[in-house]
């Protein structure tokens, strides 16, 4: 399928070059989504009067989960590809929900030896959850890594040629990761401007609904299989996501009446344990 000339753009970048090294756009947007992540929860801490370097452990935990999650479900959703003890922990593969899952784990973990398990915590990481998936999107658009959608022709069709996965020669498809880009960002902003006007818990209950209804609607135009009912598996994951997360909201309306905090009471600051 060939797009009109002058609409694409079929120039990524999988590599970069330093003075003989060879790094990969994508690692680098990783890194770079985690620094950003890092940034908002030590701003949010100091906020909140939580130790602000226990930033830094809460990134590092989701750091180790999210890379173990994200390889193991790329596992699970691709016994053929593996070969042997060496693809089993090396390679590219990564699933975005299985470094969710894996991440929230472990920082779980986490926050339970601190003593600060509850829902000021999962709030603080709501923001970062959607800042860190819009700035790693940007590595997916820059390595062709395969997370691009359907074949298309329209103003703003790209190829990838020479992507990590690339498209045929003259096939241009849906930038997607572009899409998740804008959208992720948006829906991170959002979440900031709420952080102290709703009840404890909501902030990152708005993120299952938000994150959950982009990829269940990017999907329909991305390239996955369908699975169950006409939907892929990000989409089944998707609406469970967003179910639970309207339960959520639903279940802190009926307690409260509301899930909004009255004007005149602050956000509530964490109960610390005495050593913190």
């Amino acid at each position: 399928m060939a797009p009109a000339r002058g609409r694409t753009l079929t120039v990524v970048q999988p590599e970069i070059d330093l003075l003989g090294l060879p790094l990969k756009t994508f690692g680098i947007m990783f890194a770079l989504g985690f620094i950003a992540s890092g940034a908002v929860i030590h701003r949010r801490m100091k906020e909140l009067r939580i130790p602000a370097d226990w930033a830094y452990e809460m990134i590092f935990a989701a750091l180790v989960g999210g890379l173990v999650g994200a390889r193991l479900f790329w596992v699970i959703e691709n016994p053929d590809r593996i070969d042997g003890i060496g693809d089993l922990i090396g390679g590219t593969g990564l699933v975005w929900y299985g470094g969710v899952l894996g991440g929230a784990l472990f920082v779980v973990l986490w926050a339970r030896w601190r003593g600060w398990l509850g829902l000021t915590m999962f709030d603080v990481a709501a923001v970062p959850l959607a800042l860190g998936n819009a700035i790693g999107r940007i590595g997916c658009q820059l390595s062709g890594d395969g997370d691009y959608g359907k074949p298309w022709n329209g103003p703003w069709a790209m190829g990838y040629p020479h992507g990590t996965v690339p498209t045929d020669p003259g096939v241009t498809v849906h930038p997607t990761p572009i899409y998740e880009t804008l959208a992720m960002g948006l829906i991170a902003w959002f979440l900031w401007t709420l952080r102290d006007r709703v009840r404890p818990g909501v902030l990152f209950a708005l993120w299952l609904v938000l994150a959950g209804l982009e990829r269940l609607l990017i999907e329909f135009l991305r390239r996955n299989p369908t699975e169950a009912l006409g939907l892929t598996l990000p989409q089944l994951q998707s609406v469970a996501m967003i179910i639970g997360g309207l339960a959520w909201i639903a279940l802190v309306r009926h307690r409260h009446g509301s899930a909004l905090l009255p004007r005149d009471e602050p956000y509530p600051r964490a109960a610390l344990p005495a050593a913190a």
